[in-house]
């Protein structure tokens, strides 16, 4: 299920609620688009901000949306090794393919001490694990050795990369068992991610062009380099427009504008500039879809 287009799902709100009709038409929409799995709850889907009940909430209707047409990777990380080990739990229960379990955040453990916390939600569970690191975000970094001993435990069989660094990606990719998967985390990499050997993307933007960026991997793994390029430099400014404010700010916005979802975020999140909207809307009409 580590291949391919997988998208990093906004979590859709009406009036301060969690809209559930929403993500349901949207999951539809993936599926039918042709996105190959589904990240609910990550940092695009505003994790940081929904209750344990709403992160459950969110995680169920995507499941039952889904009917098992799409893997389902669930978002179950947090800085606080029980709390991911319960959401964890409750995913799995819940019936999700897979966890999404990022570095722990601002707390800044060491090596040993990430190791420890992995380890303790691997021990715990049956479920497959995909770690995700993403220093900007988090503040933390992991190094390919350390991914090299997380890989060799029962059931974290994947990492999503977004740390920006080629070189590193390349060393897991050499070091880890050949069944560890690599996805790119980064839209802007994905392209030079699968020339080394990646096997997809966590992508923001596939919320808005689902069916380009599932093309897009296509073509990398068939090995139509040109045709992958083509994609590359078609999407570049779209996705850049992704990131003139803080995701998921961006991304929202696009949806609303294409009358997929509100752009209604959560505090400290809040409304993009109106000049960067201007933006926004300027990058959407160059691609054809505003």
């Amino acid at each position: 299920m580590f291949k391919g287009s997988i998208v990093a799902l906004v979590t859709p709100f009406k009036n301060g609620k969690v809209d559930k009709e929403k993500i349901k038409e949207l999951v539809g929409w993936h599926i039918e688009s042709g996105t190959n799995a589904i990240v609910p709850c990550g940092t695009t889907g505003e994790s940081a901000t929904l209750s344990h009940e709403e992160h459950i909430e969110v995680i169920d209707t995507v499941i039952k949306a889904s009917k098992g047409r799409v893997p389902v990777i669930a978002g179950t990380g947090s800085n606080n090794t029980q709390e991911a080990l319960y959401l964890t739990k409750r995913a799995s229960k819940l019936g999700a393919d897979a966890v999404l379990i990022i570095t722990p955040y601002y707390n800044k453990p060491t090596p040993e001490g990430l190791f420890e916390h992995y380890k303790t939600i691997s021990s715990s569970v049956n479920i497959p694990i995909m770690l995700y690191n993403i220093a900007s975000r988090t503040g933390i970094n992991m190094e390919p050795s350390l991914v090299k001993r997380l890989s060799e435990l029962k059931n974290i069989d994947a990492i999503k990369e977004a740390s920006g660094n080629l070189s590193q990606m390349t060393d897991i990719i050499h070091i880890c068992r050949k069944d560890f998967y690599l996805m790119s985390g980064d839209d802007a990499l994905t392209l030079p991610i699968m020339c080394i050997g990646g096997t997809g993307v966590i992508s923001v933007v596939a919320n808005i062009v689902p069916k380009d960026v599932s093309e897009f991997i296509k073509s990398c793994n068939s090995g139509d380099l040109k045709k992958a390029r083509e994609y590359h430099y078609k999407l570049n400014n779209l996705i850049k427009a992704m990131f003139i404010e803080t995701n998921p700010g961006p991304v929202k916005k696009a949806m609303e504008l294409m009358g997929k979802c509100s752009c209604e975020l959560r505090l400290p999140l809040y409304k993009m500039q109106d000049a960067n909207v201007e933006k926004l809307k300027s990058a959407m009409k160059e691609y054809g879809i505003l």
